[in-house]
């Protein structure tokens, strides 16, 4: 029984697809597998809900989330850390830079 908990709370790394709900995030996790017949590698992703007490995740962060227990209907992840912020677009700047070659700060 020990096993089957210390596999269960392994903690995953893979990027934010969604921040639109209040302290939830949707984060998308990717594997790649061999095909049991064709033996061709497949891309497979599955996508989890995960709790965010601080509400500090932004769509295209890297986060680590661990398994918890059932906090709601769909969600039974949580987010431990972020482990790298995604590069803000900001069209104002970009237009700006456009025209004077100069990006702003």
């Amino acid at each position: 029984m020990a096993d089957i908990r210390s596999t269960r709370n392994t903690p995953e790394t893979e990027q934010i697809v969604s921040d639109k709900m209040q302290k939830s995030v949707v984060v998308a996790v990717e594997r790649l597998f061999r095909h049991p017949k064709y033996q061709k590698v497949v891309k497979s992703r599955k996508k989890f809900m995960a709790h965010d007490e601080e509400e500090k995740c932004k769509i295209g962060d890297v986060v680590k989330i661990v398994e918890t227990r059932p906090l709601s209907k769909m969600k039974r992840w949580n987010v431990i850390e972020i482990l790298q912020q995604a590069k803000i677009y900001d069209p104002a700047s970009f237009a700006s830079s456009a025209e004077t070659g100069i990006p702003k700060p």
